[in-house]
């Protein structure tokens, strides 16, 4: 009769989550209520040369002092990408070392990671094989790995569902390759990730399909995982009890959640979302989705053209520079704006000039703002149009916003010129050249607006809802506020207060609503009652 055994990987893949820094209370409760629960086989966490000794992550320099209390029926393991740790650095596996090593490799690294994994086995731990992208593989290549597998015996083959591609049939074509040439006494394990909510049917259809194959199913509590996230342990082990009579403790599973996952799950989400749709839909790193999403600038239709355009060799490793430029070359529509440029110093000279941004602040401060709106003002908002506010100019860098706004609105517009818009009360602006190298608001559109008044000569301006990234509600209109962690609007905030800084050298800007930038920066003043 067949085994099914559940692989919890909580601290190695949830680590993503949170860069593995659990902490040491929380990794030790982890292992202890991942051993209440009967859990056949708990991954400690990665193992690396690089990797600095910190009791509160669970990234290891070595395999000392990993594991909690050893509990005679549960297997420790961890997991070592191919070439991240040096063989003779392993020590033999005995009781106060790991049971188990994975070894998970690129599909070019195979062969030599095989030959790995069998010196690993040598040193008396169980090993198992983990070969990323499963899918990727051909059928011959596939039989060519069996075949090296077979000859090593290890513990466990896995079907390694990456970037979460693969539908049923995908799944059930890989095991019966499996199935039908691996050694009996070889495992198969399934590694799923949740790209397209199918990690938990195609779970159930593995060990519903196996029939006499000893089965090793891996997952997380509450799904912690990269992006889309991983099979939840609490929801399959409940499956399993139900349908297979297995004895797992569900409570103490509950316990981790309550305790420690659904804190990491409030601080940074994890789940299925359009971005990590895109990239198994694309079969691409789901890292190239999040960066794109993270622009808050493009079309589903946009994000779809640069996925789509993504190389098989560059698609199963995130190179952010790779998708930087292809973002950018996406972007990048070269005009020559020097007319616009000279109309616009004509159209503004002698103005006082009033930049409205789409924070909070522009909904508090209505009737102070108006105060500031004489018949020599130029108003201009950026990427939305204000309830109550006459504007002069809307200046547009976004196609999400302009596909909003556009649409139903006949405003004079300054758009850039990666929008690809033309008509009669419409002014193209070379997009490229009002972009700044500062990481996270290169294109921020505020500043894009900054340097394309510098350009028409503008000095001074009136500043208003430019409030910056707080921990409440960002936006005026709530359809533009989307989840964002901490950290992020942190580097957002530090990166607009760095280019603020160099245009306060040739501008002065008044601030007639509080902000966080004018807060910070030593250059910035608020003005009040002007």
């Amino acid at each position: 009769m067949k085994m099914i055994q559940i692989l919890d990987c909580t601290l190695r893949d949830g680590g993503y989550i949170n860069n593995w820094f659990f902490g040491e209370k929380n990794i030790k409760n982890i292992m202890i209520n991942l051993e209440k629960a009967n859990v056949d086989i708990i991954e400690c966490g990665y193992i690396k040369d690089k990797a600095k000794l910190d009791k509160n992550s669970t990234i290891y320099p070595g395999f000392v002092n990993i594991r909690s209390q050893k509990k005679s029926d549960t297997l420790y393991v961890g997991m070592i990408n191919y070439g991240e740790f040096d063989i003779s650095k392993i020590p033999s596996c005995d009781s106060n070392t790991l049971d188990g090593i994975r070894v998970v490799f690129k599909k070019e690294e195979w062969q030599n990671a095989v030959i790995y994994a069998e010196a690993v086995k040598k040193k008396g731990y169980k090993v198992f094989i983990q070969p990323m992208a499963t899918i990727n593989y051909t059928d011959m290549e596939l039989l060519g790995l069996i075949q090296e597998v077979n000859r090593i015996t290890p513990e466990a083959l896995y079907i390694v569902d990456s970037f979460g591609v693969m539908n049923r049939n995908d799944l059930l074509r890989l095991y019966y390759l499996l199935e039908n040439n691996l050694f009996p006494n070889i495992k198969i394990g399934y590694h799923a990730h949740n790209n397209l909510q199918l990690a938990f049917s195609n779970a159930q259809s593995l060990v519903e399909e196996s029939k006499k194959r000893d089965i090793i199913i891996d997952s997380s509590i509450q799904g912690m995982g990269r992006g889309a996230g991983n099979l939840n342990t609490e929801l399959f082990v409940k499956f399993l009890n139900e349908t297979y009579d297995t004895d797992y403790n569900i409570y103490p599973l509950l316990k981790i959640i309550d305790e420690t996952t659904s804190i990491e799950y409030s601080k940074n989400y994890w789940g299925y979302s359009l971005p990590h749709y895109l990239s198994a839909l694309y079969n691409c790193h789901p890292n190239y989705a999040t960066y794109l999403n993270d622009k808050n600038t493009l079309t589903i239709k946009n994000m779809e053209e640069i996925l789509s355009s993504i190389s098989l060799e560059r698609s199963q490793k995130f190179d952010k520079l790779y998708i930087e430029n292809l973002y950018n070359d996406f972007q990048k529509s070269v005009i020559d704006d020097e007319c616009i440029l000279i109309n616009f110093r004509e159209i503004f000279k002698s103005k006082e000039i009033l930049v409205l941004a789409s924070g909070k602040t522009i909904e508090t401060n209505e009737e102070e703002i108006k105060k500031y709106i004489t018949k020599d003002t130029v108003v201009i908002s950026v990427n939305f149009i204000p309830k109550n506010i006459k504007i002069d100019w809307l200046f547009i860098s976004n196609a999400k916003r302009a596909e909003k706004i556009l649409l139903k609105e006949n405003i004079p517009c300054i758009v850039t010129s990666n929008l690809q818009i033309t008509s009669d009360n419409k002014y193209i602006v070379d997009y490229n050249s009002l972009l700044n190298l500062v990481d996270h608001v290169s294109d921020n559109a505020m500043l894009m607006l900054l340097e394309f008044l510098k350009n028409v000569g503008i000095r001074h301006i009136l500043l208003a809802g430019f409030d910056g990234y707080g921990h409440t509600q960002d936006y005026v209109d709530s359809e533009d506020n989307l989840p964002m962690s901490e950290l992020k609007k942190s580097r957002i905030n530090s990166g607009v207060i760095k280019v603020l800084d160099k245009y306060l050298d040739c501008m002065d800007i008044d601030w007639i609503t509080e902000s966080i930038y004018n807060k910070h920066s030593s250059k910035l003043a608020y003005t009040e009652g002007r």
